[in-house]
């Protein structure tokens, strides 16, 4: 904590009293000019008032410690907090992660074991939100229809949890790829123009929901939305059956579509065949959209004005009242009530 001054250049006026008396001529006095008290008499016998008499010298330091307390108060004292940094806003983030019903396919390793795409997404996407510090990110789960799971936040750990709870299937089986991208750009639409990002992981073509892929993308580009499309899954998926071990076509996705999406507004397409392939793709979306640097802190601070202020104007109370002609006054008063 540290004690500073809001408009410190106030504190220049601290010697003018001084300069006045020295640089300012005296006023002329006028003997013809004055002011008649017919009790003058009553007030010099009572000891309220002196003709010529100087005023006390504790009077003099009075007034000039009241003054030097207006002249800080004026400044607006302030007492500073500890430093507070700021979440900076960087970019607008909304991650579309398609979880129709294809996604439970296990061709994806991690860790070593054969996982689902759906798992392999959600444990390298928690660990693509956590680098993305200062981001807005916002999450939306889309099947045959498309939810908002979560709207723009800076609270990245609780988006992680929605995508690692979300269930393949809960959306429909089906994929809606177009409403996806309709409820992203209407969600950033609001956010600064430059900083409007969507990442959209799918396995399949569009194969539901009103809105055509294209036609969608023409809508963001319209908005300034740049989309970074990612095809999800292996070409071929490893099957376990009573005869043993049988390879599939992994899936129908739909990689034309997802290039037009991508090109139209801007962005990229992605193919992630496995799980190292997934995490190469979020490393290079890292150095695409980098994180913000930029650092904001600010320091909590205390108006203490008040205590200057009433300093002085409890000091000019006391030196504008005679205290010792009064206290005469009362005495005198109380021995002549006894006599």
């Amino acid at each position: 904590m540290s004690l500073t001054f809001a408009w410190p250049l106030v504190l220049l006026l601290l010697p003018l009293p001084m300069l006045s008396l020295r640089l300012l001529p005296r006023a002329a006095s006028d003997p013809s000019a004055a002011l008649r008290v017919p009790f003058l008499p009553l007030l010099n016998e009572a000891g309220l008032f002196r003709a010529g008499s100087r005023p006390a010298r504790w009077r003099r330091v009075a007034a000039i410690v009241a003054w030097v307390a207006l002249v800080i108060a004026a400044a607006r004292p302030q007492v500073l907090g500890d430093a507070v940094q700021l979440p900076v806003t960087g970019r607008s983030l909304m991650l579309a992660v398609d979880i129709s019903g294809s996604m439970i396919n296990e061709d994806m390793q991690l860790a070593g074991r054969q996982v689902s795409r759906v798992t392999a997404v959600k444990a390298l996407a928690a660990d693509f939100l956590q680098r993305r510090s200062g981001d807005r990110v916002g999450l939306i789960l889309f099947g045959r229809e498309a939810y908002l799971q979560a709207p723009l936040t800076l609270d990245r750990r609780t988006v992680a949890t929605l995508l690692g709870e979300a269930q393949v299937g809960l959306a429909g089986k089906e994929t809606a790829i177009g409403d996806a991208i309709g409820l992203a750009v209407k969600r950033l639409r609001d956010q600064p123009e430059q900083n409007r990002v969507l990442i959209l992981l799918t396995d399949g073509a569009n194969t539901a929901g009103a809105v055509d892929p294209r036609k969608a993308a023409d809508l963001a580009a319209q908005e300034g939305v740049r989309i970074y499309t990612i095809g999800v899954g292996g070409d071929a998926m490893l099957l376990q059956t009573p005869f043993g071990t049988r390879s599939v076509p992994g899936g129908d996705l739909d990689e034309t579509t997802l290039r037009d999406i991508a090109s139209k507004t801007q962005g990229r397409y992605f193919r992630a065949r496995d799980s190292a392939a997934l995490a190469d793709v979020y490393a290079e979306l890292d150095a695409i959209e980098p994180v913000s640097e930029d650092v904001r802190s600010y320091r909590p601070a205390d108006e203490v004005y008040h205590w200057p202020l009433a300093l002085a104007l409890l000091l000019s109370v006391l030196a504008a009242v005679p205290l010792g002609g009064l206290r005469r006054a009362l005495d005198s008063n109380v021995g002549a009530g006894h006599g």
